[in-house]
């Protein structure tokens, strides 16, 4: 269990640097979708579509080089090496790419459909980001995830509060300060929001700089190309993982008639937004096991601390996917603040499951991972992307949004599946698949009456919801004792 104890502590505390920062700016989906901030539907669906690209580009200015650093770190003697190599690798490609997306910046503006101004902004967002990938992830290999945690809950708590000043405070500041009227302009609200997040990210590379000041800038050839050869596939894999996140807000720009798609991207992305609690969870569990696969790898009985700590996933998260779903409507009047959005409230269900099964693969993917087979991961993500892509294209045009919320369903399932049987073959773990097939079942189905038949019967659904927490306390009391304990 000590293993175990390191785990959960180490997945609490990035769990507050996951969980707290996005619990901030998730205070920006109450305001972003309050009448009369965003001046339409339309507007947020805009707002998205952006995102959605940042998110895309976010990915290939990493080209998997933080999972590489992660496992090199653990892998090779000379730590200096591996960190001057990975610094140096992502402090010029990111330079690189920089320059030529200014000089090409009305001709990304041009294939994205995006206005020039606010990819001026982006790209400088995008350099920023790049240059603290390293830094964040020396932290998290060095165990230090206090300070890891501080950094990035004062991005985000930045992020907030100049979102909140440009859009709520700063017009009638200017109205009665005139040392105001130099930084406001009208309808300038997008531009605003992304200003925001320029500046949080400036904050945050300026909090990084020490650790620029104390490494050594060595670059090893050799060792760069054993790192891109084990991090492109993971690239490979995070494009697909973008697709299936967030490239579907594309393809519903794409292939919608204009005068729809952005109102009906803003209602989608919205009511998506209450699938966010099911997210922070997933993610704070994956910041917290990467490291522990890595460094549990050569232990005697990793195989069963890794079925373990999936069984336990497996218990929180259905425990969530049930406890969302029966209070999704609660949620909605306090998260999605205008009625105008509700429309979409269909998908919560659909997205919260598949971000559950996205969970599940990334605890079933410690096989490719600590065996060197990051390959895998890029085939099983790409088939996932292909899931995507096929579905959003064949069925947007007739059923929307909800196509898009299927598709994310299925190629998550396909992927967790996928990997599971890959494993099975070259890294076989013992899961107790009784037990993880009884929760799932269990919270699906209470899922599934709770919201398409009891929906609004709060009675019904506690009851439900309180039936499932005493199954998995019945089943597993000993283990939780034990950490309680501990």
């Amino acid at each position: 269990m000590g293993g175990l104890k390191t785990l959960f502590k180490q997945t609490f505390i990035y769990g507050l640097a996951t969980v707290l920062p996005r619990m901030l700016s998730f205070l920006l989906v109450p305001l972003y979708t309050t009448d009369g901030v965003l001046s339409s539907v339309a507007e947020y669906g805009e707002v998205n579509v952006i995102f959605s690209w940042f998110v895309i580009f976010n990915v290939i200015l990493a080209y998997g080089m933080e999972t590489a650093f992660f496992r090199f770190f653990h892998k090779e003697e000379d730590k200096n090496l591996v960190i001057g190599t990975s610094v140096m690798s992502l402090i010029l490609s990111s330079f690189g790419f920089f320059t030529l997306a200014l000089i090409f910046r009305n001709h990304i503006a041009a294939l994205t459909d995006i206005d020039v101004k606010y990819i001026n902004l982006v790209i400088w967002i995008l350099l920023l980001d790049a240059l603290v990938i390293i830094p964040f992830a020396w932290l998290r290999a060095m165990q230090r995830p206090m300070r890891y945690a501080i950094i990035k809950i004062l991005n985000v708590a930045i992020n907030l509060g100049l979102n909140l000043f440009f859009l709520l405070a700063l017009q009638p500041l200017a109205s009665h300060f005139p040392v105001f009227e130099s930084i406001y302009k009208p309808n300038f609200e997008i531009s605003y929001i992304f200003i925001a997040n320029l500046i949080a990210s400036a904050v945050t590379l300026t909090f990084m700089l020490p650790f620029y000041t104390k490494i050594s800038f060595n670059f090893n050839a050799k060792l760069w190309k054993q790192m891109m050869t084990y991090g492109l596939p993971v690239l490979v894999a995070g494009i697909a993982f973008s697709i299936n996140e967030t490239f579907d807000r594309i393809l519903l720009k794409e292939l919608l008639p204009a005068t729809i798609a952005d109102t009906q991207i803003g209602m989608y992305s919205a009511c998506y937004k209450l699938a966010l609690f099911m997210t922070l969870f997933a993610t704070a569990y994956r910041l917290g096991i990467e490291p522990f696969f890595f460094s549990q790898a050569n232990a005697k009985n990793a195989k069963e601390s890794y079925a373990k700590i999936l069984e336990f996933f497996v218990a929180f998260g259905s425990v969530i996917l049930l406890g969302v779903v029966v209070f999704a409507d609660v949620l909605k009047v306090i998260i999605v603040r205008s009625e105008a959005y509700w429309e979409a409230m269909w998908i919560v269900p659909i997205i919260l499951l598949a971000n559950f099964f996205l969970g599940i693969y990334h605890n079933l993917s410690v096989w490719y991972k600590i065996t060197d087979r990051t390959k895998f991961g890029a085939y099983i993500s790409v088939v996932g992307a292909l899931v995507t892509l096929f579905i959003n294209i064949v069925f947007i045009k007739e059923f929307s949004y909800k196509a898009s919320a299927i598709a994310t369903l299925a190629a998550y399932f396909v992927m967790m599946v996928l990997s599971y049987g890959y494993g099975r073959k070259y890294y076989p773990i013992p899961y107790n698949l009784k037990k993880i097939g009884l929760y799932l079942i269990l919270s699906i189905g209470f899922s599934v009456l709770s919201f398409y038949k009891f929906r609004g019967m709060y009675g019904m659904g506690i009851l439900m919801l309180i039936v499932f927490l005493t199954i998995i306390y019945i089943s597993e009391k000993k283990q939780i004792k034990q950490l309680l304990k501990r």
